[in-house]
């Protein structure tokens, strides 16, 4: 019988100390190391593995944790083959440094430890809204609090961290990494007042008199509709991983499943049925493996664990049988002229139709755009809230990052990160400028 917590535990299991030292001591310490260069919240790479080869795992840590507060995160998740570790030197006739586990051995020497790097900066009575508890929230909010100003964050789910918690698969972020760094953001003075929602049970009307500025990290809304008949029995990808990480033994898996979509989100759902117990999984997308978001090592993972493909072929509709799902109808598609994503559009092939039968669909089809920027008035773009440099948006005193805004570049954990910095930085400078024009000291 299948152990969920050990079939889904860490793909990449911890460095041993001789492990951690001999692979610091690879490096080459490169002046302005081109890893620095390549990471979204421009870490100093060099740096913090020079601390763990000279055995200083608190300066470490500290070192990742200035330019990234939720360094333990990004660690695990963060595509560091297109980023850090793809731009090492080693890389082109040697192996690059892994300094994605590196910087988990640091950070876990610190967590494990109990020990906090950073405290609360004097308080400088200025007051925040953060719409979100995700990483572009957390990360916000937690810098806020080392500049001496009170944060409160607005989580609509139970628990903090946003899709590290519940969309991220268990094989690279367990829950428990996550909700640690949340922790964390917290014991920095950061309130998390979770089951609140804007637009529900919050209003805008209410943070703009009682707060001094508001950041949104609302990430993204609902998986959106496939119009397909029979799609009411196809099972939400995103809560198929939120239960794959808080209810592993509760979930059904079915016995041949389909996976329809080729992003990330759906490279999680496929490697979740096989490692589950299912003995085909076969993901469907509408397009080529030349268009499909998955990070290339994404696809080459889920291809070793034994998971098959259908390109260029496009859902029709489910088969039930008394409620229970039989099959799915596809016709084949071949590429036409390029639509609004700049990619070549699907066009069914006559006559091509065919049925995979299957017993358990999933869809993992992206996202909806943010539904807050029609409700607070914001300006948007392609359906994005649109900001400035500053993360500004449209309305004065209203910030936004992460998902919600990203119009260029994959959508991550570590970009959010970066926007949320980006945004404290900013709201620090405005709300300093605000004491000073009401003869307050500058802090």
């Amino acid at each position: 019988m299948i152990d969920p917590q050990q079939a889904l535990a860490e793909h990449h299991p911890r460095l041993t100390l001789q492990e951690a030292i001999v692979e610091a001591n690879r490096c080459l310490f490169c002046f302005d190391a081109p890893c620095a260069q390549a990471c979204p919240t421009h870490i100093d790479i060099a740096r913090f593995i020079k601390k763990i080869a000279t055995d200083n795992l608190l300066g470490s840590a500290r070192t990742i944790l200035e330019s990234n507060l939720l360094g333990a995160t990004c660690a695990r998740v963060c595509p560091v083959e297109q980023l850090c570790v793809g731009a090492c030197v080693l890389g082109s006739e040697h192996k690059p440094i892994a300094i994605g586990r590196l910087q988990r051995y640091a950070t876990d020497y610190v967590y494990d430890r109990g020990i906090d790097v950073f405290r609360a900066g004097p308080p400088t009575g200025k007051k925040v809204a953060v719409i979100g508890a995700g990483p572009a929230g957390l990360s916000c909010a937690g810098e806020l609090a080392r500049r001496g100003h009170s944060a409160t964050i607005f989580e609509k789910r139970d628990l903090g961290g946003g899709l590290s918690t519940y969309g991220i698969i268990a094989l690279r972020e367990p829950v428990e990494a996550s909700l640690a760094e949340v922790e964390m953001i917290r014991r920095l003075g950061v309130r998390i007042e979770t089951g609140m929602e804007l637009g529900r049970n919050l209003g805008i009307g209410k943070l703009r008199a009682n707060f001094d500025a508001i950041f949104l990290g609302v990430g993204l809304g609902a998986t959106p509709e496939m119009e397909i008949a029979g799609e009411e029995h196809i099972l939400d990808g995103l809560e198929y991983i939120e239960r794959s990480k808080l209810d592993p033994r509760g979930m059904q898996i079915g016995r041949h499943v389909a996976v329809i979509g080729a992003g990330n989100t759906a490279v999680d759902c496929a490697t979740i049925a096989r490692r589950l117990g299912a003995e085909r999984v076969i993901m469907i997308y509408r397009r080529s493996d030349r268009e499909m978001t998955a990070y290339p090592h994404e696809y080459e993972f889920v291809k070793k664990e034994g998971v098959e493909f259908r390109f260029l072929t496009q859902p029709l509709r489910v088969l039930t049988d008394n409620g229970k799902v039989t099959g799915l109808e596809c016709v084949r598609v071949q590429p036409g002229p390029a639509d609004a994503s700049r990619r070549p559009a699907p066009r069914p092939v006559a006559g091509s139709e065919f049925v995979l039968k299957v017993d358990q669909i999933v869809k993992a089809i992206g996202q909806k755009m943010p539904a807050l920027a029609e409700l607070l008035h914001l300006e948007t773009e392609k359906g994005k809230i649109r900001v400035n440099e500053s993360m500004e948006t449209s309305v004065g005193g209203i910030y936004a990052g992460g998902d919600c805004v990203r119009l260029k570049g994959a959508a991550s954990t570590v970009m959010g990160v970066q926007d949320g910095k980006l945004a404290a930085r900013a709201i620090h400078e405005r709300l300093l400028t605000q004491g000073a024009s009401h003869g307050r000291p500058e802090n």
